[in-house]
């Protein structure tokens, strides 16, 4: 079997992105905190409404379903801002894409 090769000299753009999965996943974990702080902040006293007594378990699940979602979102926005701040940084450098393939004879 021979081999031949084939080059080329070709540009291409080099620039850091942030990885979206992580910084969403960051916001999650804030917005888990931030119901936790909530929930230890709140006053359990009986609604006036109601006369009912929301358990500090039903609290915490209640702020989980707005600050996990607005953690998310938050995380993405960073991202967004920070994958814009990126772009200006990209820079273009020359690279040589070689092509390698096997003949037979």
């Amino acid at each position: 079997m021979a081999r031949t090769a084939s080059t080329e000299t070709v540009e291409a753009t080099i620039r850091p992105v942030p990885r979206f999965g992580v910084f969403m996943g960051l916001g999650v974990v804030l917005g888990v905190i931030v119901a936790g702080i909530l929930t230890a902040v709140g006053s359990y006293e009986p609604s006036q409404a109601l006369d009912v007594v929301y358990p500090p378990a039903q609290v915490f699940g209640f702020a989980l379903l707005w600050t996990v979602p607005a953690g998310i979102a938050l995380g993405g926005v960073v991202a967004l801002i920070l994958e814009r701040v990126a772009r200006r940084k990209a820079r273009t450098v020359r690279v040589r894409h070689e092509h390698v393939t096997d003949t037979e004879a």
